[in-house]
């Protein structure tokens, strides 16, 4: 047990004698935090709006008066040329173009049904379907306007009402932030972890100093736990840094438990620092470290589910992730903070996480070898 203190305090030594990178290991989290969490969202805000108008009466003004006042959409051009509407579109002026022909007036007027032609810019599909769904609500509305200014009321059969009230749990404002805030740490975490405790195996290999533990009588595994522990702290210290602003600046509620958080947190960096060394013993430069490092943690984030929703996958794609560490804590990050999940609702991710953490390390003591 002291040949591994001393093997920690060597690390945390060694660590901190780099200024630059015992400043980057907290600010660099931090100041991604302040501004992933506010910019990296799937939210639409503003759809850019052209109009052809060729009807021109006042059923298609009313109706472009109330896109006009949806929060959603900016109305940037009136044309009355559908080639000139087009161009805007080749030159990503715009999101959609409304197109209302001649007659939709007098078809309303008449009670028949009126048609309209929308076109959506869909190089971006997500943003192309919601510009959809969002502009079908407002027709949805005008309609019912319609109806109502035009319906006969003594006409109406009273009856039954049926009165539907929606209710959105865990993030009941809709709150984009909240989502991906608890998504956000596992990154960062991540990569502490992953990249910089690597790193600094290969580092002593390139200048030499690992010789000088090489012929000693350190275990390998004494050698393995002194590595990982130093940056295990970090990554936790991290985390609870990154809880604490997610909490105070962008208000992001916590209805879980914190012990329960910061376990799965510690299993999940005993296995991203085990992949980490065990890469890094199979790397002889920095260089090559982090190319492979760099390879594995692009796929790792992004098939953990940070924007695509894990059922959404293809089915070989859910079979890989059982191996992949960053996936079962982006869900357990979400479910503690969000649903404030029991150790229970989370058993599985975490004895994943456990098998996953022995594998990893299990494999990186086994290869890295002792040479004088």
């Amino acid at each position: 047990m002291r040949t591994i203190l001393y093997l920690i305090r060597k690390e945390f030594i060694q660590i901190f004698r780099n200024k630059f990178i015992g400043r980057a290991i907290f600010a660099v989290p931090i100041i991604q935090l302040l501004v992933l969490v506010p910019a990296v969202t799937f939210e639409i805000k503003e759809i850019r709006l052209v109009v052809i108008d060729r009807d021109l009466s006042a059923e298609s003004r009313a109706l472009v008066n109330q896109l006009e006042g949806s929060t959603f959409f900016r109305l940037n051009y009136f044309t009355d040329s559908e080639k000139e509407a087009g161009k805007l579109m080749d030159q990503d002026k715009c999101d959609l173009v409304l197109n209302i022909p001649s007659g939709f007036g007098r078809d309303i007027g008449l009670a028949r049904p009126a048609r309209l032609m929308v076109s959506a810019n869909a190089i971006n599909a997500s943003s192309a379907q919601l510009s959809w769904v969002y502009f079908n609500g407002v027709i949805r509305d005008y309609n019912m306007n319609v109806i109502t200014e035009n319906i006969n009321i003594g006409q109406i059969q009273q009856g039954p009402l049926i009165t539907v009230t929606n209710r959105y749990w865990y993030n009941e404002m809709l709150n984009y932030r909240h989502y991906m805030l608890p998504g956000i740490l596992v990154i960062l975490v991540t990569a502490i972890g992953f990249l910089l405790a690597g790193l600094n195996l290969v580092r002593e290999k390139e200048i030499g100093t690992i010789e000088q533990i090489n012929v000693t009588p350190v275990k390998k595994y004494h050698f393995m736990i002194g590595k990982m522990v130093p940056f295990l702290i970090i990554g936790l210290v991290d985390l609870a840094a990154g809880m604490v602003i997610g909490r105070l600046i962008f208000g992001v509620p916590f209805e879980g438990s914190i012990a329960l958080l910061f376990l799965s947190a510690t299993i999940f960096l005993t296995a991203i620092l085990g992949f980490a060394l065990f890469i890094s013993t199979l790397s002889s430069t920095q260089q090559q470290f982090m190319f492979i490092a760099f390879f594995f943690m692009i796929i790792f984030v992004l098939m953990s589910g940070i924007f695509t929703p894990y059922e959404s996958m293809p089915r070989w794609a859910q079979l890989f992730n059982r191996l992949n560490p960053v996936a079962y804590l982006m869900r357990i990050n979400r479910m503690v903070m969000l649903k404030g999940s029991t150790i229970y609702d989370i058993r599985t991710e975490i004895w994943s996480l456990v098998a996953i953490a022995v594998g990893f390390t299990f494999f990186a003591v086994r290869r890295y070898r002792k040479t004088a």
